[in-house]
This record gives C-alpha cells, sequence and structure tokens, in this order.
C-alpha cells in the first residue's frame, strides 16, 4: 500500500482564535451559562436549567465551529450574521429568563443562577455588538484561507 493511502485528514485547532479577544468572549459566555445552568440545576428548576442548556450547547457549537475552521468549509451559511443573531436571541432571552429567576426565586440556587445569568447576557450582547460592528455585507466571500 502506498504512503499516500494510510494517511487520514485531521482537523487543525485554531488556537489564535481561542486567544483572540472574540475567542475570550465566547469562552466567557460558555463558561457563566455553564455556571448558571449549575445553579439553576442545583436549585431543580427545570424551566432554566433547559434555557441555559440550550443555551451553553449553542455556544459550544460555535466556538468548535470557529476553533476547528469548520466556517471556511462550510460556505452556505454566513456564520458571522449567524452568530450575531444568536448572540442578540441569547442576550434578550437569557436577560429576561435571568430578572425572572431573580424577582421569582424560591431558593438561592435560582438566585445564583438569574445572577450569573445576567452576567451572562451582557457577555452575550457585547458579543452581539462587536459582531455586528465588524459584519459587512458588501464584500465577497471566498473560500480561500487567506482572506
Amino acid at each position: 500500500m502506498s504512503e499516500g493511502h494510510s494517511r487520514t485528514p485531521q482537523m487543525e485547532v485554531d488556537f489564535a482564535f481561542l486567544r483572540s479577544s472574540r475567542g475570550i468572549l465566547k469562552l466567557a459566555e460558555l463558561t457563566t451559562l455553564f455556571a448558571a445552568f449549575v445553579s439553576f440545576c442545583v436549585a431543580s428548576t427545570p424551566k432554566y436549567i433547559t434555557a441555559t442548556a440550550i443555551e451553553c450547547a449553542l455556544v459550544l457549537l460555535l466556538i468548535l465551529l470557529y476553533a476547528l475552521k469548520l466556517n471556511k468549509k462550510i460556505l452556505f451559511i454566513f456564520w458571522p450574521l449567524a452568530d450575531a443573531f444568536n448572540s442578540l436571541f441569547g442576550s434578550l432571552f437569557i436577560l429576561v429568563l435571568s430578572l425572572i429567576a431573580m424577582v421569582t426565586y424560591t431558593s438561592n440556587g435560582t438566585l445564583a443562577g438569574g445572577v450569573i445569568g445576567f452576567i451572562s447576557s451582557l457577555l452575550l450582547g457585547a458579543d452581539c455588538y462587536l459582531l455586528f460592528k465588524n459584519i459587512t455585507l458588501n464584500k465577497p466571500r471566498t473560500s480561500d484561507p487567506q482572506n
């Protein structure tokens, strides 16, 4: 068997993204959403658990998408805009959820989850603002990794 056939394709990890300001912001979002999720789990509030788990999973998937450079391979979706809309709706949804959790809390876990969720909402809002500020819709997209 020739040597060229025995190679398996490997995914390269973009550590530069994880060290960039956007990467750090995404990791901070993931951390705060996970902390809110754990707080709501401790308080046994299923409606808050589900909402934070879904948003946490979406942020994790976006981090993996950017870190594994899949956004450069899947070109039929404009990823910065999809990410911006996720951050916008996630921020508003988590903000409302956190405010309700803080106002109607019955245990300290619900109150802690609400406060941490509020911080997460601020991080998602900042991410949305930075993404919308950087999106330009008048440039053509290419699959060239240099651009």
